[in-house]
């Protein structure tokens, strides 16, 4: 239940594979049946229902919501109870696997909106409430059922860390409760990579005015095995790989130091020993290869190596399988994210970012031309972690591996340049066309590399060579494209302010699609505002009231859907199961607009009057 889901109950049973995702608004969707009798019905429903689904593969949110209009047509009962019904319907198909993880091994995340409104003496910490068990709300409660089982127990709203700690290996399944706003992103972000998970909604939405019913909740915190489950495939053991090879263990046994450089313990600046200079850069290298970042360009290479293997990762005991990877395999993962990172840094320089990671970039910490340094060993580093492995892959296949690496080197570069040239123009018109060329070189070319490099790791890709560099262009551009979106919209993932793009005076697709649609009186003030103070208040407003006027965001979204239905058409194609399906699985991660409001006029004033 996203805005990513099928049109209507029956267009979803005509929609082939290649067409599962079309954006839609879904608020119309979200209302709680009003009585507990008939909630019980749908409840139980839902439950007969999915006690006879096939449980080795997960449910899509296509699949989950035309089961739910299923259910619905049957009790007939409105449209406007499918998103309430897909929870359900979704944590009745997990129960069993649910029952099955250890209450030690299990996270429950609890509502702040559910504390008592008056005189709760609770403060915020980073993780959301930090709830004191006084007996004044039904928080306290649940919280100290739960923490007596041995669950861990977070009190947030939708809180960001929540995958992290999954793919840190932490827990193995979530416990939520929450309102239909939240349960909504978490279909996107939990479902999709396979992790068992089970909800009770909110009545409402109201922060102020809700209610739960209680007793499933009880329920569900002590919910414990009947029987052994089918297992569902998950991506989360391939997850947690690509994370483990950024720990400082594996980090160092894979790309062991040449210096001796050290640095700190947590995410500060490192701590290198000023008496050998030489060893500086390598410190300061490694500490930004280990920190931040989703880590999706490694996951792409292993889950693709693994997927032409059989897929053996995303089955129960995929970790043992994660384990007997070849550390060549290892490296060549490790070598996608070197890469990426080295790019990020000279970015951040060229861009005159300020934030990464949550931390000041590097090029403020040490410097300019340190931070180019730094960046120019990463790649060196990324190649080496490559080449060194020659002898155990075979010359061929590491000749082939580096071809690859320096093509996507290469072209990114392209892109960068291309970008930068624009940026020094005076009058800096710009097509649509060109500005999604600058687009593809820019970010297709990481998801390409990865791709064929998990290919090449598991054997020939010269069939796959030409479907996955159009594969990964369409979906490079419509990521790059929702970038745009989220510079509009704020993006905590890593960069700390919004609206960078604009006042940077970057090409994008929302300032290509203005101009084709403004006079030429607006389009001078477009580019006058390129010169003036970006802390000018009037700027963002004025330059998001032409956006608005010119439905750039629209349009915008309307070309991810585009280049998104073209990524899965080529998903289609591919005769390996696994690998078309994990294919489909990036599509819906990398373009994941869960958290993306709709952009009609009034949000987009809202978020520039906060900004300015």
């Amino acid at each position: 239940m996203s805005d990513t889901l099928v049109p209507t109950s029956t267009e979803a049973g005509a929609a082939s594979a290649g067409n599962r995702q079309r954006r839609r608004k879904t608020s119309h969707l979200k209302t709680v049946p009003p009585t507990r009798q008939l909630r019980d019905q749908i409840r139980q429903r839902c439950q007969s229902l999915a006690a006879a689904l096939d449980k080795s593969s997960p449910l899509s949110k296509e699949k989950l919501e035309e089961l739910a209009r299923q259910i619905l047509s049957e009790l007939s009962q409105p449209e406007g109870y499918v998103g309430w019904t897909m929870v359900l319907l979704s944590s009745e198909f997990w129960r069993e696997q649910v029952a099955a993880t250890p209450y030690s091994r299990r996270l429950l995340l609890l509502p702040h909106c559910l504390k008592h409104a008056e005189g709760c003496p609770a403060d915020y910490d980073e993780f959301g409430l930090d709830c004191r068990q006084c007996g004044a709300c039904s928080i306290a409660d649940f919280r100290a059922r739960a923490e007596d089982l041995g669950y861990k127990v977070l009190v947030a709203e939708g809180s960001p860390i929540v995958l992290k700690i999954i793919i840190g290996g932490y827990v193995d399944a979530i416990l939520g409760v929450a309102c239909l706003n939240v349960l909504e992103k978490a279909i996107d972000k939990i479902l999709l990579a396979g992790i068992p998970c089970m909800a009770v909604p909110l009545h409402s939405s109201d922060c102020r005015n809700t209610s739960v019913d209680e007793d499933w909740v009880s329920e569900m915190i002590h919910i414990e095995q009947q029987t052994k489950p089918v297992q569902t495939r998950s991506y989360v053991h391939l997850m947690r790989a690509a994370g483990d090879l950024f720990k400082a263990e594996q980090l160092e046994r894979l790309a062991p130091r040449l210096r001796d450089g050290k640095t700190a313990n947590d995410q500060s600046k490192p701590q290198v020993d000023e008496s050998d200079p030489i060893a500086c850069t390598e410190a300061i290298a490694h500490d930004f290869l280990a920190r931040g970042g989703k880590h999706s360009r490694p996951f792409i290479t292993l889950a693709t190596y693994d997927a032409m293997r059989g897929g053996e990762a995303t089955l129960a005991d995929g970790a043992t399988h994660c384990e007997a990877f070849p550390d060549e395999v290892r490296r060549t993962a490790l070598s996608i994210e070197t890469f990426h990172k080295a790019s990020l840094v000279h970015d951040d320089i060229e861009d005159e970012d300020m934030f990464r990671y949550g931390s000041e970039t590097l090029h403020r910490q040490y410097g300019t031309a340190t931070a180019i340094n730094v960046g120019d060993y990463l790649i060196g580093l990324g190649y080496r972690l490559v080449s060194r492995d020659a002898v155990s892959f075979g010359h061929q296949v590491a000749a082939e591996l580096t071809e690859v690496l320096s093509e996507a080197h290469m072209r990114l570069s392209e892109g960068q340049g291309a970008e930068l040239m624009w940026r020094e123009r005076r009058q800096r018109h710009l097509q649509p066309l060109d500005a999604l060329k600058i687009y593809a070189l820019k970010t297709a070319p990481a998801f390409e590399a990865a791709l064929l490099s998990g290919l090449r790791l598991a054997g020939p890709i010269d069939t796959y060579r030409k479907p996955i560099r159009q594969f990964a262009r369409h979906l490079g551009v419509a990521f790059q494209i929702l970038n745009d979106l989220k510079d509009w919209s704020g993006d905590e993932d890593n960069k700390l302010a919004s609206q960078t793009d604009v006042l940077g005076g970057r090409p994008t697709v929302l300032w290509a699609l203005a101009l084709e649609s403004l006079g030429d009186e607006e389009q001078a003030e477009l580019f006058r505002f390129l010169d003036e103070d970006p802390t000018q208040e009037k700027l963002l407003l004025r330059i998001g009231e032409l956006y608005r006027k010119t439905e750039v965001f629209e349009k915008a979204a309307r070309l991810i859907d585009k280049y998104q239905q073209r990524a899965e058409e080529i998903a289609d194609q591919m005769e390996v199961e696994n690998f078309r399906k994990l294919l489909y699985y990036l599509i819906d991660t990398v373009l994941d607009r869960g958290d993306m409001p709709n952009f009609d006029p009034d949000l987009v004033q809202l978020r520039a009057d906060v900004s300015s």
